[in-house]
């Protein structure tokens, strides 16, 4: 009984020994832009979300002087605009007209989100660390992309603070 238990051990522990000595297939390494992307994927993912299960709460905000529900996602799909135009170069069209119709506000934080991916997949590394100004501070284009993304998520925990407080559950939380 005793041998069996030695041998089952040396034959786990070769086992991993092979394991560990196999180089493993290493995966490419994910590009800045592919990250940056797939973020951007991950918020649209969670606004959407947040403005389909707040549809008919649009109006309701937390007390005076504080940005209601709707104007949270609105606020969201102008940076995005802000943002695509900074990257590109663009000079931009105006603020968008706030929208408080839930389908069409969600198709927008879509779309924005959408054409935002698009732009920060177009980039070059070297792109990437072009020089551009937003909100009249100087950083680099991936600062920028960060600085906003940043932003976003701060508004993304109000917009689930704001869904708490109406009784609903955010819908990646169910």
């Amino acid at each position: 009984m005793r041998t069996f238990r030695i041998r089952s051990a040396l034959s786990a522990l070769a086992i991993i020994a092979a394991v560990t000595a196999i180089p493993s297939q290493a995966q490419p390494a994910q590009t800045v832009q592919a990250a940056l992307s797939k973020e951007a994927g991950t918020l649209s993912d969670k606004f959407t979300g947040m403005a389909r299960v707040m549809a008919g709460k649009y109006d309701w905000k937390p007390g005076q002087g504080v940005r209601s529900v709707g104007e949270v996602f609105n606020l969201i799909v102008m940076e995005n605009g802000i943002l695509a135009g900074t990257l590109t170069g663009a000079t931009g069209g105006g603020r968008p007209v706030p929208n408080t119709d839930p389908e069409k506000l969600q198709e927008a934080l879509k779309t924005s989100y959408g054409n935002l991916q698009q732009t920060i997949a177009g980039l070059s590394d070297a792109d990437l660390k072009a020089p551009v100004k937003l909100f009249g501070r100087d950083m680099t284009k991936e600062g920028a992309i960060r600085y906003l993304f940043a932003d976003q998520h701060e508004h993304l925990g109000q917009s689930i603070a704001y869904a708490r407080s109406n009784g609903v559950v955010p819908p990646w939380s169910k």
